[in-house]
């Protein structure tokens, strides 16, 4: 385990580190997620072994810490991670990033381009999400104010989103969890979209096959994002269909 201090007060956000040669590689988790959990099966798969690799949780996540003054905005989470990469002697990081975990990656892109060499997004958000009362992820999370989701919302969406993401999702800081699904689906302005969009970097996005064609595909692919759907998998690309992703993602690494 590392750990750096990302925030003025000395909060330490925290990864589990995997030696290897550079270029460096930053796995970064979805909403209520965290990192080693999600990404350890991938970083030592034969395809994707043997670089350096960083299994990093945000702040408010897993083995990271949890600060109640922390706005827990995209902008926020991809600064502070940029202060985790730059404590750390990354530059020119190779990003695989889950969900939520890939639209800040691609806010750092934008803020922090020396620190991104290449972006690999599974099924990222791009867009601001409607929020929807009873829905399951961030759209459920945020039809419900702060307070009503401390004061017991918290239980509704545990049992919506099963024992799986809740295994995770219970690690979360319930403030920065809610906190950070608002500023999800609010989204950036410009969107994470467009930010995509304007990247000057090699840029995959995966997404599952069974969602049909993703939103905006011919455009992507216009601006050279390589736009990949992956048979045999929901969500969780890389839990549900290991062998594909790490083929996808070496390929989008090579």
């Amino acid at each position: 385990m590392r750990k750096a201090a990302v925030t003025p007060r000395g909060d330490l956000m925290r990864w589990v580190e995997l030696p290897g040669r550079d270029a460096p590689r930053v796995y970064v988790h979805g909403l209520g997620a965290t990192s080693p959990a999600y990404f350890t099966e991938s970083a030592v798969h034969p395809l994707l072994a043997g670089h350096r690799s960083l299994l990093i949780d945000l702040l408010g996540h897993g083995i990271s810490d949890r600060p109640a003054d922390f706005d827990y905005s995209l902008e926020s989470h991809a600064d502070t991670l940029a202060d985790a990469l730059t404590s750390a002697g990354v530059r020119g990081a190779e990003l695989i990033a889950h969900s939520m975990g890939g639209s800040v990656a691609i806010v750092l892109a934008a803020r922090h381009p020396g620190l991104v060499s290449r972006l690999v997004l599974i099924d990222a958000n791009l867009d601001p999400i409607t929020p929807v009362p009873g829905a399951p992820g961030s759209s459920g999370i945020t039809a419900f104010s702060e307070q009503e989701f401390l004061d017991g919302g918290w239980e509704k969406v545990r049992d919506s989103a099963g024992p799986h993401w809740w295994s995770t999702m219970r690690l979360a800081d319930r403030t920065a969890l809610h906190r950070s699904a608002v500023r999800l689906t609010r989204g950036t302005t410009p969107t994470m979209r467009e930010l995509l969009l304007k990247l000057p970097i090699p840029r995959t996005f995966l997404f599952p096959e069974a969602d049909g064609p993703f939103p905006g595909t011919e455009e992507l692919e216009k601006a050279g994002v390589r736009v990949v759907a992956i048979p045999d998998c929901g969500h969780n690309i890389m839990l549900d269909n290991p062998e594909a992703f790490a083929r996808e993602t070496a390929a989008a690494l090579a």
